[in-house]
């Protein structure tokens, strides 16, 4: 993980995909931040959320793996502490009433070691409360695309897959594992509309980058069109683009 490219652009990410953060909102009442509260924004990202938290009166830290997220972030809300953190090696210890986190944890293929250091990170009663994919999420735009790269040719790794998107039972036994008594477990379906233009292609180069690694620069925008050719009678439904999105929330203790 250490040498992962920070591939975002953070700029539209705040255009386009503002539903990550809009979503992210329905999440304040599972967390019912108090005012005056110590808590951890775990994958911040530009920190529409964080800002949100200390509207809230929280004593709010947001961290992110990405340095160009953070940049973003200290642009928008220079009166919020934030800082570059990997999840799996978060510098805390028994700092944080609540662990807070909105669509990161799916980026993180160690789930055990996150949950570890999101563990010690908390105060002992402390809270964490995340949304993040589950297993099917997606499931569409990522098997269009393998389908369509091993039609052309190319070699596809299991390994360039980005996402870790487990079941309810998987990481619920993970937060266990971990010490965590699991108050609250939920996977459904979330089905999202996508806006702009090229709507599949423009998603892929954001979030599924990596899975192109082996295409040829000059044939990518090529078998991406194709991708969203082929997706169209799945995923087009009534005059726009629906992602097939499957999310779990979960809620633990720390004892």
């Amino acid at each position: 993980m250490e040498n992962v490219k920070d591939t975002w652009n953070a700029s539209l990410y705040d255009t386009q995909y503002s539903f990550v953060s809009m979503y992210g909102e329905s999440l304040f009442e599972l967390l019912n931040p108090q005012k005056g509260e110590k808590i951890l924004d775990l994958g911040c990202g530009t920190g529409d959320l964080t800002k949100q938290l200390a509207d809230f009166g929280a004593l709010i830290t947001g961290v992110d793996k990405s340095d160009k997220m953070i940049e973003q972030a200290r642009r928008k809300y220079p009166h919020i502490k934030f800082g570059v953190q990997d999840a799996t090696r978060l510098k805390f210890t028994n700092e944080f009433d609540a662990v807070f986190s909105n669509a990161a944890l799916h980026w993180i293929k160690q789930p055990a070691q996150a949950l570890t250091s999101i563990y010690n990170s908390l105060k002992p009663g402390g809270r964490f409360i995340a949304e993040f994919g589950g297993k099917g999420n997606v499931q569409s735009i990522s098997d269009g695309l393998i389908n369509q790269i091993v039609s052309e040719g190319y070699t596809y790794e299991r390994n360039q897959f980005p996402w870790f998107f487990p079941s309810i039972a998987e990481y619920s036994s993970l937060m266990e594992q971990t010490g965590f008594r699991v108050t609250f477990a939920q996977h459904f379906d979330r089905p999202t509309p996508l806006k702009g233009d090229n709507v599949i292609i423009s998603w892929i180069k954001m979030f599924g980058s990596s899975m192109l690694e082996g295409i040829p620069e000059n044939r990518k925008d090529d078998c991406l069109r194709e991708v969203e050719n082929n997706l169209r009678d799945v995923l087009f439904k009534d005059g726009r683009w629906i992602a097939d999105y499957k999310r779990i929330r979960v809620i633990g203790i720390k004892e």
